[in-house]
């Protein structure tokens, strides 16, 4: 799969049934995250499906300053090196700053733009200048048309490897709620659609801690749900995070899905994109009926 960001970003736009980014939601280690993405190549190899490893090097925007970051951008992105190294696999990180560009462009086959920052130009550009893939989360707080302005600031840069993410809509002050029509809509961006099965289903701030102060929540068990409605809607990837035991995951452990539970899903997904017609516009006719 790796090779220039033009290559790739053609064999996703092509993979059938869909491509995969996933892997933990932060690096905890090296030899973790090699774990991880070792045992969700051999599954998705097994099954077919394309895979672009994913995990942060740092969490900036957590809830709370005690929350774990992870190692930081020098070390992570030594990790993310051996992880391509070692098992012949591109990988996908995010950033949140300007400067951090052109580091992570150097080890990153796809950066990605949080959702907080999607309408950021500066970090847009900086990221777009990388030339490698960009992957921009639509903001918890913007309508799908959004991101139309922000992947017209990635191209204006002259960088066309972009693609767009929905990863769920404020619903209240700590709830999120995934509106399917936005995974239709998402395709006026004219570009690759993925879907964040995981983070959309985030609680923000919902989960009191012992002590006081506040932490993520979520419904990992929807996770299905929402997967199995974007593969019917015809998305072209699904974003998700998983980790080997979710419940002591340091970062967003309620949202993540348990590797022991992963082919199962994918299988499932796979026999839903078999015969779903989600890829192709629904022909509506408004002709009278005529007996």
């Amino acid at each position: 799969m790796e090779g220039p960001p033009v290559a790739l970003f053609d064999s996703l736009k092509a993979a059938k049934p869909f491509f995969l980014l996933a892997g933990p939601n932060v690096i905890e280690s090296e030899e973790h995250v090699l774990k991880m993405a070792k045992h969700i190549k051999g599954i998705t190899t097994k099954l077919g499906i394309p895979l672009v490893f994913k995990s942060s090097f740092d969490k900036a925007n957590r809830t709370s300053s005690k929350s774990f970051r992870g190692p930081g951008l020098e070390e992570g992105l030594k990790i993310l090196e051996k992880v391509k190294a070692t098992y012949d696999l591109p990988v996908v990180t995010d950033v949140h700053e300007s400067h951090q560009c052109e580091a992570v462009g150097r080890v990153a086959d796809i950066i990605q733009i949080p959702a907080f920052l999607c309408r950021q130009t500066d970090l847009l550009v900086a990221a777009a200048k990388t030339g490698k893939i960009i992957n921009i989360k639509k903001g918890q707080f913007c309508a799908p048309s959004v991101m139309v302005n922000s992947t017209e600031k990635i191209r204006l840069a002259g960088n066309p490897n972009v693609m767009v993410c929905e990863r769920g809509t404020m619903f209240g002050y700590n709830d999120l709620i995934v509106d399917p029509r936005n995974l239709e809509w998402l395709r006026e961006a004219n570009c690759p659609v993925v879907a964040d099965i995981t983070h959309a289903l985030q609680q923000p701030a919902g989960r009191k801690l012992d002590g006081g102060g506040v932490a993520s929540g979520g419904f990992r068990e929807l996770i299905p749900c929402i997967a199995r409605t974007s593969v019917a809607v015809g998305v072209d990837g699904i974003f998700m995070e998983v980790h080997d035991d979710p419940l002591k995951a340091p970062c967003d452990g309620p949202t993540q899905w348990p590797l022991r539970n992963l082919e199962e899903l994918l299988e499932e997904l796979i026999a839903i994109a078999r015969v779903t017609k989600g890829k192709k516009p629904f022909k509506i006719d408004l002709t009278p009926f005529q007996e």
